[in-house]
């Protein structure tokens, strides 16, 4: 399956890119996409957006499914299907 996603604010440049696509496995958890995504991006991804150790998005970051936030779904379980897109980005951004 393909799952889209786009890196808003801050996390644009630990990753370098405002977008990546991802072909994972059906039942792909968005746990398991964020590990893929730390993997790639490494250290600074790691200690500023995502800790994959403690499966926890740091304080100034959210995750949105589709626009939905993740808290508002299954939170880092939430299972993912082909076509979705996912946003990380910091809560506040600047003009």
């Amino acid at each position: 399956m393909q799952v889209k996603v786009h890196y808003i604010g801050l996390i644009k440049s630990y990753t370098n890119t405002s977008q990546d696509e991802f072909t994972l496995s059906n039942a792909t958890l968005l746990s398991e996409l964020l590990d893929k995504i730390a993997q790639d991006y490494g250290k600074q991804f790691i200690k500023e957006v995502y800790d994959p150790i403690n499966k926890e998005i740091k304080a100034s970051f959210v995750v949105m499914v589709n626009g939905v936030l993740m808290d508002q779904l299954k939170g880092i379980n939430t299972p993912l299907k082909d076509g979705d897109t996912v946003i990380l980005m910091s809560l506040m951004t600047g003009g």
